[in-house]
C-alpha cells in the first residue's frame, strides 16, 4: 500500500527533526567541552589555521606531501581525545549520534530506502499492526517462568531457546516458527519478544492478528477499485523482513482466506522471508481447517514449538483481583 505524498513528507520531516536534534545535542556537548576542558578550544581552532597554512604553502609553490596535512590533523585529533580522556569523558563523547546508525537518520542507504524507513511506512499504513506498542509490554527483559512447572516449563524453555536461535540466525538462514498450544501460554508473548529484537537489529516487522489480516484482505479483495491497494498489500506481506500472524484460526475462514494464507506462506518461503505463526490449534487441526498444502508448507519449513499450561492471562487477572 503506497504512501501519499503528505505521508512521505511527514516521514522525511521527522528524519530532519531527528538530525536537527542530534546536531543541537552535539553542539551543546562541544560547548560544554570547550568551556570546561582546558586547551580543547585551542586545539579545535588550530585545525583551521593548520589547513589554511598548508594551503598557502602549496599556493606559494612549496612541495608538500598531501598526506602531511592528514598527519597534522590526525595528531590534533589524537590530542583532543587525550584531553577528553584526561577530563573523564569517553573517546566518542563528541561523535555524532543517530537513531539509526545504518542510514544516519536520512531514511536512505544510497538510493535504497533504509530498513528503518520501511518500518515507518509499515507503522503508518498498518496502524492495527501496532508492533512498537506491543513490544513495550512483551520483551525478553520482563520474561518470567513463574507461571510454568514440570513439562509445561520444559516446553516453555524449549520455545525460548528456539526463539533466541531464530533471532541469532535471522540474517543467515531465514528461519520460521510455528507456536501452537493451549490458550494463554505465551505464544503471542514470545512472538512479540522476537519482534522487538528483530526491530532493534534494524529489520522491518509486520504484525497482524489473523482476524485483522484476513479482514483487510477481504475488504480489498471484493472492491475492484482497490485492486492496486490489494496488490500493494500483498507486496508488503511478501517483502517485510518478518511477518507475524497471531492467533491463526480465530478469523472467519472462507474459501478465499485459505488460498490467501497459502499464497502468503509460500511466497515468503520463495523470497527467503521469515514468518512466525501462533495458533491454539495443532498442525493436524490446521490441515483440516485450511488444507494439506498449508500444513505441509508449515511442517516442512517451520520450527514447531508447542506450549502448554494454565492460561497466564487469567492467572494474572486473579492475582490482580486478589491483590486488591
Amino acid at each position: 500500500m503506497a504512501l501519499t505524498n503528505s505521508q512521505y513528507d511527514e516521514i522525511m520531516h521527522d528524519y530532519e527533526k531527528r538530525r536537527t536534534f542530534h546536531r543541537n545535542e552535539l553542539n551543546m556537548k562541544i560547548k560544554e567541552i570547550e568551556d570546561h576542558v582546558p586547551g580543547y578550544l585551542d586545539l579545535s581552532q588550530s585545525t583551521g589555521s593548520i589547513s589554511a597554512d598548508f594551503g598557502r604553502r602549496l599556493l606559494h609553490g612549496e612541495k608538500l606531501k598531501r598526506g602531511r596535512l592528514h598527519d597534522l590533523l590526525k595528531d590534533v585529533s589524537i590530542k583532543k581525545k587525550q584531553l577528553l580522556k584526561e577530563a573523564g569523558y569517553p573517546d566518542d563523547y563528541l561523535d555524532m549520534k543517530y537513531d539509526c546508525p545504518i542510514c544516519h537518520d536520512t531514511g536512505y542507504v544510497g538510493s535504497e530506502k533504509c530498513s528503518c524507513f520501511k518500518q515507518r511506512i509499515i507503522d503508518r499504513l498498518y496502524a492495527q499492526s501496532n508492533i512498537r506498542k506491543l513490544t513495550e509490554a512483551a520483551n525478553f527483559d520482563i520474561m518470567s517462568e513463574e507461571y510454568y512447572s514440570g513439562e509445561d516449563l520444559e516446553r516453555f524453555r524449549g520455545a525460548v531457546r528456539n526463539s533466541k536461535d531464530f533471532i541469532n540466525n535471522f540474517e543467515s538462514s531465514y528461519p520460521n516458527l510455528f507456536f501452537y498450544g493451549t490458550v494463554g501460554t505465551g505464544k503471542s508473548f514470545l512472538s512479540v519478544c522476537i519482534a522487538k529484537e528483530i526491530l532493534d537489529a534494524g529489520h522491518s516487522v509486520l504484525y497482524f492478528s489473523a482476524v485483522s489480516l484476513f479482514s483487510l484482505l477481504q475488504t480489498n479483495s471484493f472492491d475492484f477499485k482497490k485492486a492496486d491497494e490489494l496488490n500493494a498489500l500483498y507486496e508488503d506481506l511478501y517483502n517485510t523482513d518478518l511477518l507475524i500472524i497471531d492467533d491463526l484460526g480465530t478469523e472467519h475462514i472462507t474459501n478465499n482466506s485459505i488460498p490467501q494464507l497459502f499464497r502468503c506462506i509460500n511466497e515468503r518461503l520463495i523470497r527467503n522471508k521469515s514468518t512466525i505463526i501462533t495458533t491454539n490449534f495443532s498442525l493436524e487441526d490446521v490441515k483440516s481447517m485450511y488444507s494439506e498444502r498449508v500444513s505441509s508448507r508449515i511442517a516442512s519449513n517451520y520450527k514447531l514449538c508447542k506450549l502448554s499450561g494454565n492460561d497466564i492471562r487469567m492467572l494474572k487477572k486473579l492475582q490482580y483481583k486478589n491483590g486488591k
